[in-house]
């Protein structure tokens, strides 16, 4: 068989777009290798949504570049989310590249590769899905390798929110749910070859189900669809919007056991006069009232969200007033970011009033906000016993494996005749940063 280099940036959603585009390739004669120097073809799946992204993506493929003049016939192809912002820009900045593709054309990849094997040109083909549903159509056969104890299922795809900071309506387009039959399907096949937690990726997964399907069905309800498949161990989904994260979504959480107790709800700035001009269209009360909520009916719930700092306008006493939203809630752990002007979003024409030194402080002092919080909240594991699901091997010098306990927080897990894919119950010992350090009770 041919071999295939797979590289991946960004989001969850680009790991499941390049886990679906290995499979397409796999039937299509080619097989994963972790060397450079042995493939045949290079993909690399991009990301836009922030400007360090995009510079690691350039330095690799200034990486590449010595390959492709040794070996001809070596493919490279850029996909993803900057692949659809920039298109014949990026084969101008790098000629060497064979092919450009958005995020609608994963499906087409194997068509993509045929076509520079064919005319030996290089080709942009970006441009939006102009279907009406979003379908991932099966494929025949083994998969390439098994899934492993967690598996990501896309669920929907696009954004209708328009934030001012964010790229991804203008790199994935408007909201599309797939149809409950081709999830439930997708998940029953996963779980009968191992996988014993499902993660239902999204934009903005509490949007499902309203476009794109021939009977809406609200997002609570796809929840205790999937909670009734057998096997089915446990269940997660991110990300979600606070706009649209219903009083039926937290019902959800009490009802199923399935559905672990954890939940990713960006709040991005913790100031009412940031979040207006973000257009994240939520005030800081109606977020809180949303937690409190949710807490009273799921009491030991984890908490994670993402935090932009120095956006335009943020002035000293607004970022004072994210710390404190961050210290009253009391977040497990946080995505945290300087912002960065984007190309083609509405903030990339305001001015971009904060200092970079500024907004370097700002996200050093954010951060350490965040490692007290979680070491604080760490602390309160020492000598528990917590459920945890095994995902593989640990890289952490003196365990064996590691995992994740229902709160969503790092196991690493000391023990010996485990296989991944079991739940233990581990004592915890350590804490450190978002991590737990504990050992196997059998």
């Amino acid at each position: 068989m041919k071999q295939v280099y797979l590289d991946t940036f960004g989001c969850q959603m680009n790991v499941a777009d390049t886990d679906r585009m290995e499979l397409i390739l796999f039937h299509s004669g080619y097989q994963r290798t972790l060397e450079k120097e042995d493939a045949d073809l290079i993909l690399v799946n991009t990301c836009s949504i922030r400007e360090k992204a995009e510079q690691k993506t350039f330095s690799l493929f200034g990486g590449l570049k010595p390959l492709k003049r040794a070996n001809p016939d070596l493919i490279l192809g850029l996909t993803g989310c900057l692949g659809q912002q920039d298109g014949k820009k990026l084969l101008q900045r790098m000629p060497y590249l064979d092919f450009v593709m958005g995020p609608d054309q994963v499906e087409g990849i194997a068509q993509a590769v045929d076509r520079v094997r064919t005319t030996g040109k290089s080709f942009v083909w970006t441009g939006f899905d102009q279907e009406k549903a979003y379908s991932i159509p099966e494929i025949s056969g083994d998969l390439p390798q098994t899934p492993g104890a967690s598996a990501f299922v896309n669920i929907i795809k696009g954004c209708d929110k328009f934030c001012t900071f964010c790229i991804v309506p203008f790199t994935r387009g408007r909201e599309k749910s797939r149809e409950p039959e081709e999830l439930i399907a997708e998940i029953s096949h996963l779980v009968s070859r191992g996988a014993k937690e499902i993660i239902l990726l999204g934009q903005n997964v509490n949007s499902y189900g309203k476009r794109g399907l021939k009977k809406a069905m609200p997002f609570h309800e796809l929840l205790y669809c999937i909670a009734e498949i057998p096997g089915v161990e446990r269940l997660r989904f991110t990300t979600s919007h606070p706009n649209d994260f219903t009083r039926e979504t937290i019902r959800a959480y009490r009802d199923l056991d399935v559905l672990q107790n954890h939940l990713h709800l960006p709040v991005q700035s913790g100031n009412d006069s940031v979040l207006n001009t973000m257009r994240r269209d939520h005030t800081i009360a109606e977020y809180l009232e949303l937690l409190t909520e949710l807490k009273s009916e799921v009491p030991d719930i984890a908490l994670s969200t993402d935090i932009i700092v120095g956006f335009p306008g943020e002035t000293d006493a607004a970022f004072e007033d994210t710390l404190t939203i961050m210290e009253k809630v009391g977040y497990s752990s946080s995505y945290m970011f300087a912002y960065s002007p984007r190309p083609g979003t509405p903030a990339n024409d305001l001015p971009d009033s904060v200092p970079e030194e500024v907004k370097k402080q700002r996200l050093q002092k954010t951060i350490a906000m965040q490692s007290q919080i979680s070491q604080q909240q760490g602390q309160v594991y020492i000598g528990e016993k917590v459920a945890v699901l095994i995902e593989g091997r640990s890289s952490k010098p003196g365990y064996a494996f590691k995992g994740r306990n229902p709160q969503y927080w790092n196991v690493n897990i000391q023990g010996s005749d485990l296989k991944t894919g079991d739940t233990v119950t581990v004592e915890i010992e350590q804490v450190s940063g978002h991590s737990l350090n504990g050992k196997a009770l059998l």
